[in-house]
């Protein structure tokens, strides 16, 4: 279980911008640094930036994976660069990509809203995908398993040529990926999963928009999510009560949940609830004994997220202690692992990440069922008997 948690675990756009995206002429390479001038595509996300300049753009990739202290820096343009090209700090990328390798099942969502899922050519263990539009793709042998986890097989991978890979690590830049960057091929890591609140989560996008030249359309599908979930926020504002919340479960002994800084713990906050442990410190989970976690929540009113458990017998089998939360005792129990895709694996994981108006909204209706009376929740469900 906890390998699977770990994988899945603007101003408005000038005009200017539409006319940059949707231009796919060659440039002179003498040209492409001709004005320096540049302006920001990103407003939430502290992970990464976006700067457009009048004939490239730079991809900045701030924070790699936890710890980092180097960043990344991408030079994207239509033209083709040579070795006349002037010298620009950043390794520099063909756009659109045509053939690309992600590695984590929160980048399909990405790729299929920008309508760039058939460049995806390979995929490490694809029984991990949700989705059934890109799972036909594999079906049809069109995208290539290329091994487990953090253990891809190299060979492989190397052998399909892609422009570039979109990498997922939890730590340093291991071997492997060190050996695929010696063979010529980029490197990008995406620390989306990284991101302090929902909406610099769901902006990640935009890297998917800048990589494919698609940065008008990624905009405006953000800018579609940022609305719904700011218009979900307010309604919360009008609850009549705050209700406290426990989420997590024992793992090993020790029971796993968000810190204070993390967006799942931001999430409840915009959900107008009393998370028990929004004021901890901190942007990833808390490890904290059963016997702290029960003097703090023992009266919560609501249990969000319980694990893959299933049903409430299931809970009180794994650990007996269950049974002692208020939340258990009057069955106020939701889970997002009830709803799953082809292969088994869990929806949440994957889309969430892009979705997070519906995750609050869903949040909003079983805390405050009385703002959205006729709204039925997407990803949370009800543990049932």
């Amino acid at each position: 279980m906890n390998t699977l948690i770990k994988r899945y675990l603007l101003p408005f756009l000038l005009l200017t911008l539409f006319f940059f995206s949707c231009k796919k002429e060659k440039i002179d390479n003498k040209n492409i640094e001709k004005n320096k001038s540049s302006y920001s595509l990103i407003k939430y996300a502290k992970g990464f930036d976006i700067q457009v300049f009048d004939t490239y753009k730079k991809l900045i990739i701030k924070t790699p994976y936890p710890g980092a202290k180097n960043k990344q820096e991408f030079i994207l343009a239509t033209v083709n660069f040579n070795d006349n090209t002037p010298k620009i700090n950043g390794i520099k990328l063909n756009i659109p990509l045509k053939k690309v390798i992600a590695t984590s099942s929160t980048h399909i969502p990405m790729l299929e809203l920008i309508g760039e899922e058939s460049t995806l050519i390979g995929f490490p263990n694809t029984s991990y995908i949700t989705s059934s539009k890109t799972n036909l793709l594999i079906q049809n042998g069109l995208i290539n398993d290329i091994g487990n986890g953090q253990s891809f097989n190299t060979e492989i991978l190397i052998s399909l040529q892609p422009d570039a890979v979109i990498g997922f690590t939890m730590g340093n830049t291991t071997k492997m990926y060190n050996t695929i960057s010696k063979n010529g091929i980029p490197v990008i890591f995406n620390g989306d999963w990284l991101e302090e609140t929902p909406l610099g989560r769901a902006e990640w996008i935009k890297f998917f928009g800048a990589l494919y030249n698609k940065d008008a359309l990624a905009d405006s599908i953000f800018k579609s999510i940022e609305t719904k979930y700011l218009q979900a926020k307010k309604i919360a504002q009008n609850a009549k009560n705050i209700p406290t919340i426990l989420t997590g479960v024992l793992y090993k002994d020790k029971w796993n949940l968000p810190a204070g800084d993390s967006f799942a713990a931001q999430l409840f906050k915009d959900a107008n609830t009393n998370y028990l442990w929004s004021d901890s410190k901190g942007q990833g989970s808390l490890v904290l004994s059963f016997e702290s976690v029960i003097e703090k929540a023992q009266k919560a009113n609501f249990w969000i997220g319980s694990g893959f458990f299933t049903n409430i017998n299931e809970l009180a089998n794994a650990n007996g202690h269950y049974t002692e939360f208020e939340s258990f005792k009057k069955r106020k129990i939701y889970t997002y692992s009830k709803k799953r895709g082809v292969n088994g694996g869990v929806i949440y994981f994957e889309l969430a990440p892009v979705q997070p108006h519906i995750v609050l909204q869903d949040l909003i209706k079983v805390t405050h069922p009385e703002l959205l009376p006729n709204y039925q929740p997407y990803f949370l469900e009800k543990l049932d008997e």
